[in-house]
């Protein structure tokens, strides 16, 4: 009688391993949406950021100033950064505070991309090495936080904003974050 190889059955449960995590992944609520771990957590020490130009520097002591903020990470070479600049405009224009982290970007294209779109930050800071954006758990450029008075991230939003997430989703967790 010949002898099975126990390796056989390696490939058979692999595969239903991954399965599982496809189908667990896919039952989420929102499936679209990357979960983060630093949500309710007080948000990461920015210190190790540097000021961009003569732009208003953000500082640590800002994230927990009270009210609720925004931060958003942002480059100038990202196009979905460019194409969501009107929405922080229109936030900025509705009295949010928006918080600009520049990310892994040269400072004289970060300053002439906001000279080109307009600053909608209130402060704004540059994370060259991007040592920060990895305590912040940053997937990609753009992503937007939403901060509230104590200093904790309530939400998180990767990807670029557009209207409707905007209007249903940035709004409603500033609100949310307000109570």
């Amino acid at each position: 009688m010949a002898k099975i190889n126990p390796l056989m059955a390696l490939p058979p449960v692999l595969f239903l391993g991954l399965a599982g995590l496809f189908m667990f992944g896919m039952g989420r609520e929102d499936a679209e949406q990357l979960p983060s771990a630093q949500i309710g957590r007080v948000a990461p020490s920015i210190e190790a950021v540097t000021p961009l130009a003569d732009l208003t520097p953000l500082t640590d002591d800002m994230l927990r100033d009270g009210g609720v903020k925004l931060v958003n990470y942002w480059a100038s070479w990202c196009a979905p950064c460019r194409a969501e600049h009107p929405q922080l405009e229109a936030l900025a224009d509705q009295g949010v505070t928006i918080y600009g982290i520049n990310y892994k970007d040269e400072a004289t294209n970060a300053v002439k991309f906001l000279g080109e779109l307009g600053d909608p930050f209130d402060a704004v800071a540059q994370d060259e090495p991007g040592r920060t954006a990895l305590e912040w758990g940053l997937y990609g450029v753009p992503e937007t936080y939403v901060v509230d008075a104590e200093g904790r991230i309530r939400f998180r939003f990767a990807g670029p904003i557009t209207v409707s997430v905007m209007e249903n989703q940035i709004l409603p967790e500033i609100a949310k974050a307000s109570e």
